[in-house]
């Protein structure tokens, strides 16, 4: 790996400041970094400024980020309409601490352009809006159990720490009781017959299905026709709740959300992410019957109200304000930005499967409309591999994925968080992707990624 370790001393010959930032971090947050995803070796370098497609960091590095936020950014890095709108909310207030108006404007918004939102509650992080989602479906059908998908991720709620990193059988980590997972069950993704043998065993106390749609965090991966539809027409048949976790696809693979996209109608949904703007939000959505359980006016006895929140920050209107403009002009200009970013996504997973495919280096690209993500094997003989759950990706050379991360950043300006997903924003263009490629290329015939040397 000599010619890897070449990449590895250029990032650091680019880096010298966020080395020694690394080093202050790591005495004041374990690891370095308050979100466990954002360490990579030798160190992650740490970023001063962003605008449009491009990321800043420390030494004065700009990169071509494809990682935007947590693939939250789907206009790009404070787009002009929403870095005004927030400016001016932030001369009038960041935090009042009561109601404000333009909650109400951003609950109709999403209301209007999903109509299954008949009722919502603002929280300040998905993690809080998944964790109210299961609550009320306990509430609503008095019932234990929660179904989950194996390597979903929805946050890091306590409920719903299991099966999301693999070893998936293993527990998560110290901490957490065992007695807490107790009445979480896992079902494989995109496999419909084996879902529901293990949906059988827990039916009568079966509260809910929460099921990401496109499995985010752990592949980038889409349904299978059939999958979500036979999931949700179980749940009704068998009286739970069928919950969508839209915090990654809500407004991502369309301005109606993966709903629409997939003809779904769930009793709950959450939403995160693109509806805040870049602001911190969670959004817990859904049946007026089931929301209802929560309202402290209609049901006052607190014994049988369903113990749901917000928080302080939760509605805040500097969130509301940037959540609004983005929608806004998300809706103003839904053909060009979804007709933009989707032919850039396709541009990307056709290029790059064709680069590797032509290197004879083994891998599969995941993804639909504006995301991607390279999955490389060690074994040729997986060369036509299907990926469509997250213990395939579990599968797969994570290491050569750091690496071809690593030398996109060192070499070619170009971010992904390593090891994970990209998304198209509506600041990319064609040259990006052309760039995108042009790295790829290069890199793939360095040698490093392992088939390509021999």
């Amino acid at each position: 790996m000599e010619k890897f370790d070449e990449y590895v001393r250029r990032y650091e010959r680019k880096t010298p400041k966020s080395r020694r930032l690394f080093s202050r971090a790591a005495r004041v947050f374990p690891g370095g970094i308050s979100h466990n995803i954002r360490y990579f070796p030798p160190y992650p370098f740490f970023a001063d400024g962003a605008k449009g497609k491009r990321l800043h960091d420390v030494d004065g590095n700009s990169y071509t980020d494809y990682w935007m936020g947590h693939w939250a950014l789907i206009l790009g890095h404070s787009p002009a309409p929403v870095a005004s709108a927030l400016a001016r909310q932030v001369r009038n207030g960041t935090l009042y601490g009561t109601t404000n108006d333009v909650s109400v404007e951003l609950a109709e918004t999403i209301q209007k352009l999903m109509p299954a939102a008949e009722m919502m509650r603002f929280s300040s992080t998905g993690s809080e809006a998944t964790m109210y989602a299961v609550r009320l479906a306990r509430a609503k059908t008095g019932r234990r159990v929660i179904a989950k998908a194996i390597g979903g991720w929805h946050g890091f709620n306590t409920t719903l720490m299991q099966s999301a990193s693999y070893p998936f059988e293993a527990e998560e980590g110290p901490g957490l009781v065992q007695d807490e997972g107790q009445y979480v069950e896992s079902i494989p993704f995109n496999d419909l017959e084996g879902s529901i043998k293990v949906l059988d065993n827990i039916r009568d106390d079966l509260a809910c299905i929460i099921i990401e749609p496109m499995i985010g965090t752990n592949g980038c991966i889409p349904p299978v026709d059939g999958y979500l539809q036979g999931l949700q027409e179980y749940a009704r048949k068998n009286g739970a709740l069928f919950i969508l976790d839209e915090i990654v696809t809500g407004f991502r693979l369309s301005l109606h959300g993966a709903a629409r996209l997939y003809g779904l109608d769930p009793d709950l949904f959450t939403l995160g992410k693109i509806c805040g703007g870049g602001m911190p939000i969670g959004v817990v959505c859904g049946r007026k019957e089931i929301m209802s359980l929560a309202d402290p006016v209609s049901v006052p006895d607190k014994q049988a109200r369903c113990a749901i929140g917000g928080g302080t920050f939760s509605a805040n209107p500097a969130t509301m304000t940037a959540g609004l403009a983005t929608l806004d002009f998300l809706k103003k200009n839904e053909r060009e930005v979804y007709g933009k970013i989707d032919r850039l996504g396709g541009m990307a997973r056709d290029g790059l499967g064709r680069i590797f495919a032509e290197a004879k280096i083994p891998c599969a690209i995941t993804g639909t409309k504006s995301v991607f993500m390279t999955h490389f094997f060690s074994d040729s003989s997986q060369q036509k591999r299907q990926v469509s759950n997250a213990t395939d990706v579990a599968m797969s050379d994570k290491a050569a994925l750091g690496r071809y991360h690593m030398a996109l950043m060192a070499a070619h300006g170009i971010f992904f968080l390593p090891s994970k997903m990209g998304a198209m924003s509506f600041a990319h263009d064609e040259g990006d992707v052309k760039k995108l490629l042009a790295a790829t290329q290069s890199i793939a015939d360095s040698g490093i990624l392992g088939k390509a040397a021999q």
